[in-house]
C-alpha cells in the first residue's frame, strides 16, 4: 500500500475511533501517521488537543507548536495553541495565537469570540466589543440557534450593545454643537446614520463596512457630466501622465497598497497583503501630504484639488497612483462608507483590464474619469502582460449637504479617537 493510502486509512480509523469516544486508540493511529510523515499537521493537532484535555500541557504545547510551524495557515491548530497558552497562564501568547487563527481564517467566528474573551480579561473592552461583533456576524444561522451557545451569544450581544451606547455618547459629545443647526430633513438623516453606527437601526442599502449613511441611492457609476470640476481634471491628463512617467523611473517610491498590521486579520485583501502586485505611490495619505512624492507632482495635485475631496483629520484626503501588475486580480470587496465616492483617472490601461461595480463592468479609457460608489461590491483586474496605473482619490458624496459633511467628519474623527488609532476601522 502506498504511503498516502496508508495515511488516509489511518485517518479514517482515527476519526471513527474518536466518534466512538476511544480517544487513546485514535491517538495511536495518529502516532502511526507521524511515523510515516513526521510533520503531518492534522495528526500533530489531534495529539496536541488530546494531551491538553488530559492536562499534559507541556506535551500539548510541543505538538501544537509543531502543527502551526508545519502549517501556518492551519487556523484550528492556532486556536488550540491559544487554549494551551491560556491554560498555562500566558495571556499574551494566547492572544497572539488566536490572532494568528483569525489571520489564517478571518471568518472563523469562534476565534473572534475567543479573542473577545481574552481582550475583556485584559480590560480592553472596546476592542473586545469589536471582536464580539465580528464573531456574531460570522455565526451560521444553524449555530446561532444552538441552545448550548445562547449564554455566550447573549454575552456578546450585551457587550456590543453597551459599546455602541458608549460610542453614541462619545460621538454626541464631540459634535461641537453642529447637530443643533440645520433643518429637520438633514438632521433627521444624520440621526438615522448615527442610529445605524450605534446599532439602533439597520442599513438597508449597499454594504459600507464601517459608516453607512442612509437614504443615499446605491448608484454603481456616476455620470461625470454632473460634476463641474471633471472636465478640468480630465484636461490635466497629459501633465499627470508625464509626472507619472518620472515616478515610474523611481520604483522604490511605490509600496504595497495592502499593509495589514501584524496580528490583525487581513480580511478582504488577504492574497495581496504586503504584495507589490498592487502597488501604490501616495501623494496624500490619511489626511497628510507626503511631500517627497507630492512635490514631484504639482500638476497632479493641482488637478485633484479642483474636486471636493474629503477632509477629515488624520483620515482624508487620500490621493495615490494605483499600480496593478500583470495577472493581478483585486478580489470583490466593499468600501468603508458611502459618504464618499471613489474617483479613478486612468493613466496607463493595457488590454484586458477592467473594473466591475455590482453587476456592471467598466473598461477604463485613458484620461476619462470614472466615479463610483465603492460600498457596492466591486473588483478590478489586469489580465494583460503590462502594468496598469490609475490615479485614485475620493470626493464627498454629492447628495450630502455642507452640514452633513461636517457631521460625518466629526463622527469619523470621534470613531478613530474612540478606538484610539482606528485600527479596527479599515479605510474609513
Amino acid at each position: 500500500m502506498k504511503e498516502q493510502d496508508q495515511i488516509a486509512a489511518l485517518m479514517t480509523q482515527a476519526d471513527q475511533l474518536s466518534q466512538r469516544g476511544q480517544h487513546e486508540a485514535a491517538v495511536s493511529r495518529w502516532m502511526r501517521v507521524l511515523e510515516l510523515e513526521p510533520d503531518y499537521p492534522p495528526a500533530l493537532n489531534f495529539i496536541g488537543v488530546n494531551s491538553m484535555l488530559r492536562g499534559d500541557l507541556a506535551v500539548a504545547l510541543e505538538y501544537l507548536q509543531r502543527a502551526v510551524s508545519a502549517a501556518p495557515g492551519f487556523a484550528m491548530a492556532h486556536a488550540n495553541l491559544s487554549r494551551v497558552h491560556g491554560a498555562r497562564g500566558d495571556t499574551a501568547a494566547s492572544l497572539a495565537s488566536i490572532n494568528a487563527a483569525i489571520v489564517a481564517d478571518p471568518t472563523a467566528w469562534g476565534a473572534h469570540m475567543e479573542r473577545a474573551r481574552l481582550l475583556e480579561g485584559l480590560g480592553r473592552t472596546r476592542d473586545a466589543a469589536a471582536s464580539w461583533a465580528r464573531g456574531l456576524s460570522y455565526v451560521p444561522e444553524a449555530v446561532a440557534q444552538s441552545p448550548q451557545l445562547q449564554p455566550m451569544f447573549l454575552q456578546a450581544r450585551k457587550a456590543v450593545m453597551h459599546n455602541q451606547a458608549m460610542l453614541r455618547e462619545f460621538i454626541e459629545d464631540r459634535l461641537h454643537g453642529a447637530a443643533g443647526r440645520g433643518n429637520h430633513q438633514e438632521l433627521e438623516r444624520f440621526q438615522h446614520c448615527l442610529d445605524i453606527v450605534t446599532g439602533r437601526r439597520e442599513f438597508v442599502t449597499a454594504r459600507p463596512l464601517v459608516l453607512p449613511y442612509p437614504r443615499l441611492p446605491a448608484i454603481p457609476y456616476f455620470d461625470t457630466s454632473q460634476f463641474e470640476w471633471a472636465p478640468a481634471v480630465e484636461a490635466a491628463f497629459p501633465d499627470i501622465l508625464r509626472e507619472l512617467g518620472v515616478l515610474l523611473e523611481q520604483p522604490q517610491r511605490f509600496v504595497p497598497y495592502v499593509q495589514t498590521q501584524p496580528g490583525e486579520p487581513t480580511g478582504q485583501f488577504d492574497a495581496l497583503d504586503r504584495s507589490m502586485d498592487w502597488g501604490a505611490l501616495f501623494l496624500w495619505k490619511n489626511g497628510k501630504r507626503l511631500d517627497a512624492n507630492a512635490d514631484l507632482c504639482p500638476r497632479t495635485e493641482a488637478a485633484v484639488g479642483l474636486a471636493p475631496q474629503n477632509t477629515i483629520a488624520n483620515r482624508a484626503p487620500v490621493v495615490f497612483f494605483s499600480a496593478l501588475k500583470p495577472g493581478t486580480h483585486i478580489q470583490p470587496h466593499n468600501g468603508a462608507t458611502n459618504t464618499r465616492l471613489t474617483v479613478h483617472l486612468p493613466l496607463i490601461v493595457p488590454r484586458d483590464c477592467g473594473l466591475r461595480v455590482g453587476g456592471e463592468t467598466h473598461v477604463w479609457k485613458p484620461g476619462k474619469l470614472v466615479v463610483f460608489d465603492d460600498t457596492i461590491t466591486h473588483e478590478a483586474w489586469n489580465r494583460s502582460d503590462e502594468l496598469r496605473v490609475v490615479l485614485i482619490f475620493d470626493i464627498w458624496h454629492p447628495m450630502l449637504t455642507p452640514l452633513e459633511r461636517e457631521l460625518v467628519a466629526h463622527t469619523v474623527e470621534s470613531m478613530v479617537a474612540f478606538y484610539d488609532d482606528g485600527a479596527d476601522l479599515g479605510e474609513l
